[in-house]
């Protein structure tokens, strides 16, 4: 049985990371989507929404569970057994970032192993930053999205310009 941990701060979880999640899930036996609390970047939704919104998005995979966690990636891998972290690759540069990231990790845990997947092609244009982008002006998300997704951004950007 190969468990792996497939972290990042989905906010919001959209299209390309479940197609990351979903491939992954045919890959291993076990597949952990980890949502990171507290990243260096403003968030639009709290850790508890992002994780709620990630579960709902990931139930039809039987062998993908969603948590939340905090502190160093690799050591959250090494603490669940997790055997190898997984990551999806859109554009090189990307590639130069999580190869550092890898290098840094391997260090820090030998044991554990990155595996990237790169992005399927008609993914490739897609972040959660562009998401948020588009939704703050009103765009149309819902071809990047699932629906209950593209109904909480709404929600949250509705909410912020009402000053809620």
């Amino acid at each position: 049985m190969t468990k792996v941990l497939f972290p990042g701060t989905f906010d919001p979880i959209h299209f390309g990371h479940i197609d990351i999640a979903t491939r992954a899930s045919r890959l291993f036996s076990e597949v952990v989507v980890a949502v990171y609390d507290k990243p260096l970047k403003n968030l639009l939704f709290a850790p508890e929404r992002r994780i709620e919104l990630s579960r709902e998005a990931l139930k039809h995979l039987p062998n993908v569970s969603v948590v939340g966690f905090s502190g160093l990636t690799v050591s959250f891998a090494e603490e669940i057994g997790a055997t190898a972290i997984v990551r999806g690759l859109r554009v090189f540069s990307d590639f130069e970032f999580e190869f550092r990231m890898a290098l840094a990790n391997r260090r820090l845990k030998p044991k554990i192993d990155t595996i990237a997947l790169i992005t399927t092609e008609e993914n490739t244009f897609l972040s959660a930053s562009t998401v948020k982008e588009i939704a703050s002006l009103g765009g149309d998300v819902s071809s990047m999205v699932p629906e209950h997704v593209n109904k909480a951004l709404k929600a949250r950007y509705q909410d912020l310009q009402s000053g809620v």
